[in-house]
This record gives structure tokens, C-alpha cells and sequence, in this order.
């Protein structure tokens, strides 16, 4: 019941933010809050529009008027559409400004994490029921690492794992990022599609990796890690892990609804004879369990023969199992480490490994982060050096596989890698290059 007039003089006193969100109430509160004159101020007051008039020995800078026709001859809503646009335009140009540096070790950006603070990204999980009741997810702690970030959440108000159905994760951008405070989940925001996972039947349909006292972890592609209490078989914490290689574009650049499509990759103009095989490649291995680090280096001069291509893959050796100064030691005892409100603890023999393979032109090839584990060999060390047991370490996706073989020095307490072979699909070799292997 409160006149129009009353509305708009207190709407003109309200931020752009807590604008849009007040134009949310109902569709009379949605044209009143598109005033121009109300965003023409807010428009003006943050991009002042300027000319210069220019004297013979001094340089006069002035506003410029914004008479009425700036606001009688434009429909509703358009001084905040052109608000918002060049907001946006604003924190891309600053990420893009963030992202243009390139670390020669790995070929991806240099500042991922001040991008990812410049844009306001955030993630959340949405679990979908069997009902089609959504559950939305916000909380999380972010782990940074060289080449990926783990995100971990938790809660003590799950929904039981036998009703729910799909679990999708979203990149969440603020519609008008405030560089001076956090983002406001009650706030405009973008959603952006990463990933979708089906949850029924998880324990039958995804790889169990390891536990502890009180936790089972079981991984799902792409690198999606759910924790279950072992007595109740509920959802204890959910952790993901995301490459830096692409990450902003589909963390931002997606829909609600539909993940955002990677370009194709344009073949590469090189001298790739299949005779000669890859040459002159570079691998950077990080290997993590969370807060703790056990192994991040990069192996330069990857390359591969004629010899090396078989079944569908070309082979690089990375670490030769005969070559034992190339043999590397792993920091600590590895583990995954996880937490919760009220407990911690870590899960034995299973972590997280960041692969980039950067081509000889320093593009970033084939990348990923995702869980994996260790499994105990039947096979007995044949090393004259190493006398122990022997673990084995194996991934796989539509692009390639990695094999790591790994000696238990129980002398020393440390595990050394001797065995670390990676396998690239000549299907990818053959779209990157235009090739024909």
C-alpha cells in the first residue's frame, strides 16, 4: 500500500547488490528497482564519463552533463544492464590481466589463486533427492596446491545417502563482485555446471580407495571423493579436486544447466613424424594428500620411439625402473587427510596426484587431478637396492593412463618411486597434432 514515490525515494538510497535483490520481491518491486534515474546515478558514480578539452599549455578534464534524454529515451532496466556489463567486463579484464602470466615449469597461469580471488569464484555441490528436493551445500575449505585446488565440505546435516540421487557441482560467480568483502551467498550470483555424478549405488559403482577407523572414501570421475562413516554408511564430508588447466572457463562460463564446451583443439603445426614419436615434452607430478605435500617436481625431455607406441598408446618413461639415480624418495608417509566438525583423521595409502604434460611448444597437453590409491603387488622387489615391499599406483581416463610403481623401504620408513610410466591415447596424439598414429 505504500505509494510508488515512497518506494523509489527509499530504493535510491539502496547499493547496486541490494538493488537487484529487492527487484526480486515481486514484479512491482522488479520495475521500480529498473528506474533508470536510480542506476544512472549508481552508473555515473562508479564509471564517470569524462572528455577532454584540450588548451594550448594545459590539459582540462570536465564531466559531462547526463542531461534527460539519457534517461527519457531509454527503455526500463538499461542504465542497469549497462551497469552490469561493464562490471563484468571490469573483473574479466582483471582476471585476464592475472591469468596472462604462464609458469614455464607447468604452462598454466601463474596467479590462479589472486584470479580466482579477483572473480570471487566459489563452489558449491547441490545434492539432488529421489523426491527432486535439492540440497544446497555452501560451506567449504579450499587446500591450494602448484597445479589444483581440493575443496573440501562438510556438515552435520547431510541428507541420508540412500535418498539421494545425483550430486552436481557448481562454479558460483557474484554478479557484481565487491573486491572489498566476501561474496554474499544471499547476494546475485551465476551458477556454472563442472560436473554431474550419479549417487545411487555409490559403494557398488564407484572405486572404494581406502579407510580408516571411522570413514571409507569411495572416487567417482572426475575427481569427486565422498567419505562415508563406516558404522552408519552416511555422507561424512565430500571433497573435490579441480586442475588449474581450464578451470575459470568452466567454472564461470557454463550454465545452470549445461557445462560450458571446451573448443576444439586446432592441430598443431610441428614436425610429429610417427616414425620419430613425441619428443621434448615436460611432465609436473605433484603428489598430495590434502595439507600435506609428499612429492612435486618437474621431468623435462619426455619423449617416445616408434617402438614405444602399442594398443592404442604412445609410452613415455618418466622414472626407469632400471636407471635407480632417477629413483625418487617421498616426503612422509602417505595418506588423504580429512576432517569434520568434530573429528579428523587420515586415510592410509591413498592420495591426491596432479599430472601436467606440457607438449614441446609449452601448451599444457593432458591434465588432471583427481584420487587415487596404492595397492600392495604380488610381486617381490627384484632391486638389489631396495628390499621391500612393493605398492603400485594406477589411473586411467579417456586420454591416457599412469603407471607408478613404488618400493616400501622399511629401514628408512620412506617410499621410493622406481617405476613411473605414463600412457598417452594416440586418439588424443592424433587430434593435437593432425597426425595419424
Amino acid at each position: 500500500s505504500m505509494p510508488s514515490e515512497m518506494l523509489m525515494k527509499i530504493f535510491s538510497y539502496l547499493d547496486a547488490v541490494s538493488l537487484l535483490c529487492v527487484g526480486c520481491v515481486n514484479k512491482h518491486f522488479y520495475h521500480l528497482a529498473n528506474d533508470n534515474g536510480i542506476w544512472l546515478r549508481i552508473y555515473s558514480s562508479c564509471f564517470r564519463p569524462k572528455r577532454t578539452i584540450w588548451k594550448m599549455k594545459s590539459e582540462q578534464t570536465e564531466t559531462v552533463s547526463l542531461d534527460c534524454a539519457a534517461l527519457h529515451d531509454r527503455k526500463p532496466g538499461y542504465w542497469k544492464k549497462e551497469y552490469i556489463f561493464k562490471q563484468i567486463a571490469a573483473v574479466k579484464t582483471r582476471v585476464m590481466r592475472l591469468v596472462k602470466p604462464v609458469d614455464p615449469y607447468t604452462g598454466l597461469p601463474c596467479k590462479n589463486k589472486e584470479a580466482i580471488k579477483a572473480s570471487g569464484l566459489s563452489w558449491i555441490i547441490v545434492l539432488k533427492d529421489k523426491n527432486g528436493k535439492e540440497h544446497i551445500m555452501e560451506k567449504a575449505n579450499l587446500s591450494f596446491k602448484d597445479t589444483s585446488v581440493t575443496i573440501l565440505w562438510y556438515s552435520t546435516n547431510w541428507p541420508c545417502l540412500d535418498i539421494l540421487s545425483t550430486l552436481k557441482l557448481f562454479g558460483v560467480t557474484p554478479l557484481l563482485p565487491d573486491q572489498s568483502r566476501d561474496p554474499s551467498k544471499n547476494g546475485p550470483r551465476r551458477r556454472s555446471l563442472i560436473a554431474e555424478y550419479h549417487l545411487a549405488n555409490l559403494t557398488e559403482s564407484s572405486v572404494a580407495l581406502g579407510a580408516d577407523k571411522l570413514v571409507q572414501l569411495f572416487s567417482l570421475n572426475p575427481g569427486l571423493l565422498v567419505g562415508l562413516w563406516k558404522e552408519k554408511n552416511e555422507i561424512a564430508f565430500i571433497m573435490v579436486s579441480l586442475h588449474y588447466h581450464q578451470l575459470l572457463e568452466r567454472s564461470t562460463l557454463g550454465s545452470a544447466t549445461v557445462q560450458y564446451a571446451l573448443p576444439p583443439d586446432k592441430p598443431v603445426l610441428d614436425d610429429v613424424d610417427p616414425e620419430y614419436g613425441l619428443h621434448d615434452y615436460s611432465l609436473h607430478l605433484d603428489m598430495h594428500g590434502g595439507s600435506c605435500t609428499y612429492l612435486c617436481g618437474t621431468f623435462k625431455s619426455l619423449f617416445c620411439r616408434k617402438g614405444d607406441i602399442a594398443n592404442g598408446y604412445l609410452r613415455l618413461t618418466v622414472v626407469s625402473l632400471k636407471d635407480n639415480t632417477k629413483h625418487l624418495p617421498l616426503i612422509g608417509t602417505l595418506g588423504l587427510s580429512w576432517e569434520t566438525d568434530a573429528f579428523k583423521g587420515n586415510v592410509k595409502d591413498c592420495y591426491v596426484m596432479d599430472v601436467t604434460l606440457v607438449d614441446e611448444t609449452g601448451k599444457p597437453f593432458w591434465c588432471f587431478s583427481a584420487p587415487v590409491y596404492m595397492e600392495l603387488s604380488s610381486k617381490a622387489s627384484s632391486l638389489y637396492d631396495y628390499m621391500g615391499h612393493i605398492y603400485t599406483t594406477d589411473y586411467a581416463d579417456s586420454e591416457g593412463k599412469v603407471c607408478v610403481e613404488l618400493v616400501w623401504l622399511e629401514e628408512t620408513k620412506e617410499y621410493f618411486i622406481v617405476n613411473l610410466v605414463l600412457y598417452i591415447s594416440t586418439r588424443k596424439v592424433n587430434t593435437w597434432y593432425g597426425t595419424n598414429y
